[in-house]
């Protein structure tokens, strides 16, 4: 059975076009890549857990603000074969300067013996549909579609 996973889109409506906050995952692994690294504010959740529930949880843990508004849902999108990742979007605003991420722990370098902790967002940042096409993860192309797809239908 695939992982499941929930997370929210957040956008905003400052210039002359959308823009939504993305999200540079932490760790020694993405440091030093940009393009093709950033992904939406996500994470797993459990059976039973509703994945709403989660996705907000996971947006806190990843920026450090609790989202709030109307949540529409922008459909469940297949990551990979072991991978489905359940999508709201919500219209709010952000400070990339207060982003407040939780840590995970790794050890690092690989087989040193020494644990160190990384967050799980490094940085966050607003970016329009050109923009977070080139940012964002291959696989969560179909999201940004499906968020300026509504948008340009409201």
């Amino acid at each position: 059975m695939p992982k499941r996973s929930a997370g929210i889109l957040l956008f905003r409506r400052k210039g002359p076009e959308p823009e939504v906050l993305l999200v540079h995952p932490g760790g020694p692994y993405w440091a030093s890549k940009d393009e093709g690294a950033w992904s939406i504010p996500k994470g797993q959740y459990e059976t039973g857990e509703s994945p709403l529930d989660a996705a907000k949880r996971e947006f806190e843990e990843e920026t450090g603000m609790r989202p709030e508004g109307e949540f529409v849902s922008l459909g469940a999108f297949a990551q990979s074969k072991a991978k489905t990742v359940e999508v709201w979007a919500a219209e709010g605003d952000f400070d990339p300067t207060k982003l407040e991420s939780n840590v995970f722990s790794m050890e690092w370098p690989p087989k040193s013996g020494r644990l160190l902790e990384f967050p799980e967002a490094d940085r966050a940042g607003w970016f329009g549909r050109e923009a977070a096409a080139r940012k964002i993860l291959k696989g969560q192309l179909p999201i940004l579609a499906a968020l300026f797809d509504r948008l340009a239908s409201d």
